[in-house]
């Protein structure tokens, strides 16, 4: 064989060795559009309605029919929480079944937990077999099922009752004493627990490193352990105010130092490690403009999102998520409207946080007391929004409101898809028949069809010339919204 041939066989051989590593590594960063993810080398964006984040440390909780169920249902993503948060079974905000609420017989962590004068002690020098064979056993079952995990570290610790039987709780690690403020938890001035925070998520880092479907989440919600109000969302442009709900909280420095030394313990443990993995922030509640995103950070989370936390932090060129739904009733029109709203204002990650998950009802058909919603038929309806985000080129695919020029009486959201073709989804805001002015430049033949949110249903609502740089057409909302897509006729 001549010297060009095996130069040429080496290079065959170099070439599809690269390409298996991209197809087989970790989820990542789409290259060309970092506003979405890139998974066995195609684009993705993550949608699920998914169980309140105990799947793995409550051992009653069947996680097999859970992963499954999430499959069979066409969502692709889920959250866990690892251990070192875990709340009160009757107790925690008003929910009846909450499987992040085990019976204290049945959590497990990744400590041994011992007796101590008849107390619970979690023994932060050891490893528990138990809680890494099942929680590889989650990882394989969702890894087999292409169903993207997102590892949360740590949490708030909310409220006294839960900081009273935590397992970061100095009376609660073995033969430890002492007191501590639980609102230092997360900071670097927590003593020697920090470096037992650094030896747990070092641990996790490695037991994990073989996965490919997962990415790290530092902090849930840590504005609510150390705030500092940022935005009135009341209309008052005051930054004060009781209700929580009415504004945005922000964590303080002392929390941001902290996320940034366990951001980097990640990044340090993986450096010696066959794969490197996404890391995920949560910023804050609702919407705020993030002032700084550090090197380690790829996804940019926020709760009960208004399309505004993807609009102000678009400049980034990071993934950003609505990482939990909640707080506004049960119906699932709630939720659907905001993952339309919200993924076709640029964002690239959806979780509603579904309580009809629970122990018992791992197929997600339960009824709850809870504050928010969950329902078969509402993951119905976000496998429609996945489906048709994922028939666009992501590699393309923008958010573009300005192209929607006038739509009297209706709410709009747009996503430019490249080449003058647009997704849009409307809202009746006092109007369900309107006429709709998307600015067009070409003087083309546009051709219009209708997607029902709630069905999937697909209608041919006609061509329109574009004039003027205006394509004009009118529309009937179904069900209150619709969603359109506009693309050059090819008939024409």
């Amino acid at each position: 064989m001549s010297i060009k041939k095996i130069s040429g066989l080496l290079f065959f051989v170099f070439c599809t060795f690269t390409f298996g590593l991209a197809q087989n590594g970790p989820i990542k960063l789409l290259e060309t559009n970092p506003h979405y993810f890139e998974y066995k080398g195609k684009p993705m964006a993550l949608i699920t309605s998914a169980e309140h984040y105990g799947a793995v440390l409550n051992q009653d909780f069947d996680f097999e029919s859970y992963l499954h169920t999430l499959h069979e249902e066409g969502m692709n993503y889920t959250r866990i929480f690892m251990g070192s948060y875990f709340e009160i079974p009757s107790k925690s905000f008003s929910i009846k079944h909450n499987t992040l609420a085990p019976e204290a017989s049945k959590v497990i962590v990744p400590w041994i937990i011992k007796a101590e004068n008849g107390e619970i002690k979690y023994d932060w020098s050891s490893s528990n077999p138990a809680y890494f064979e099942r929680l590889g056993k989650f990882m394989k079952l969702a890894e087999q099922l292409d169903i993207i995990v997102e590892v949360t570290l740590f949490s708030s610790i909310y409220n006294d009752d839960h900081w009273e039987m935590n397992p970061q709780n100095p009376k609660n690690r073995a033969g430890e004493t002492g007191t501590l403020d639980r609102k230092l938890v997360h900071t670097t001035e927590n003593g020697e627990l920090l470096s037992l925070q650094k030896s747990y998520v070092t641990k996790l880092v490695t037991e994990l490193n073989g996965y490919n479907n997962f990415f790290f989440e530092i902090q849930n919600e840590p504005w609510s352990d150390r705030p500092y109000t940022a935005l009135n969302i009341a209309n008052t442009y005051a930054i004060d105010g009781p209700n929580w709900q009415a504004k945005v909280d922000l964590a303080d420095e002392k929390s941001l130092e902290w996320q940034e030394e366990i951001a980097e313990t990640i990044a340090t443990a993986e450096a010696n490690l066959p794969k490197n993995h996404l890391i995920a922030q949560n910023y804050s509640n609702f919407k705020a403009p993030i002032a700084s995103v550090s090197k380690h950070i790829s996804i940019l989370n926020f709760h009960y999102n208004w399309p505004e936390s993807a609009t102000w932090n678009y400049h980034w060129n990071r993934v950003i998520g609505f990482d939990e739904s909640g707080f506004a009733g049960s119906e699932d029109m709630v939720y659907r409207r905001q993952a339309w709203a919200f993924m076709l204002s640029g964002g690239g990650l959806f979780n509603s946080l579904d309580y009809s998950f629970f122990v018992g009802k791992e197929d997600g058909t339960g009824v709850n007391e809870a504050p928010g919603g969950g329902s078969t038929a509402l993951r119905n309806e976000l496998k429609i929004l996945s489906e048709t985000l994922h028939s666009l080129d992501l590699k393309k695919t923008k958010p573009d409101q300005s192209a929607l020029v006038a739509a009297p009486g209706m709410t709009g959201y747009v996503l430019s898809t490249g080449n003058e073709s647009w997704l849009v989804y409307l809202i009746d805001a006092g109007k369900s028949t309107s006429q709709i002015t998307i600015g067009a430049k070409s003087h083309n033949t546009f051709k219009v069809e209708s997607i029902n949110t709630l069905t999937g249903e697909i209608q041919d609502l006609g061509n329109y010339v574009a004039n003027n740089q205006k394509l004009e057409f009118p529309v009937t909302l179904t069900e209150g919204e619709i969603a359109l897509k506009i693309t050059i006729s090819k008939d024409f």
